[in-house]
């Protein structure tokens, strides 16, 4: 088991990505895995992740796309992570409006509500994915360890039911973070 657990490391540091089987454990937010195969303007052109990618591949928009002061903050704690011996890798980043639309659609179906909705996946207008300026990381490991170290990067958890998301704030590392909100529905960015 440890063995799979090293070449999985091995393999995301190396920009490969994650095999399925070795992805992180399912998350209670809708990860929409249909849509992470699909090369159309929903699938990885749109911000799809496919099975989780380095914070290093400039091949995947996800990562490419994000805004820039948050991408180089976010590679150099990758590196902090790798010497402890974890490896961050981006399961959602960038995402285009029509990725973020869908995603809403599958979370609607999914909790039976838009309200309900609400508390796993913004809009297209009001999602910080679409302007880049959000990371989702994983697995869970590397997600705890930049909740606990990520303030000296300036990269915060945003949301109390979302471990995974970060965003960048860059008074964190002289103040530390804010505390997150319970979910995007308490975000007063976020608030319809």
């Amino acid at each position: 088991m440890a063995a799979i657990a090293v070449i999985a490391a091995l393999a995301a540091a190396l920009g490969a990505g994650l095999a399925a089987s070795t992805s992180p454990a399912p998350r209670t937010a809708p990860p929409a895995d249909g849509a992470r195969d699909r090369s159309d303007a929903l699938g990885v052109a749109g911000g799809a992740v496919p099975g989780g990618a380095s914070v290093f591949d400039d091949g995947v928009p996800a990562v490419a796309r994000l805004d820039p002061a948050l991408l180089g903050r976010l590679r150099r704690a990758a590196s902090a992570a790798a010497a402890d011996g974890v490896v961050i890798v981006v399961e959602g980043g960038w995402r285009s409006r029509a990725y973020q639309a869908q995603l809403l659609r599958e979370a609607v179906a999914k909790y039976g509500s838009e309200a309900e909705a609400a508390r796993w996946v913004a809009t297209p207008d009001t999602s910080a994915h679409v302007s880049g300026d959000a990371v989702d990381v994983g697995p869970p490991e590397a997600a705890a360890w930049l909740a606990e170290r990520g303030a000296a990067y300036g990269l915060c958890r945003v949301y109390g039911n979302e471990p995974w998301h970060f965003e960048l704030r860059p008074d964190a590392p002289a103040r530390g973070c804010p505390p997150p909100y319970a979910d995007p529905t308490r975000d007063p960015r976020i608030r319809r």
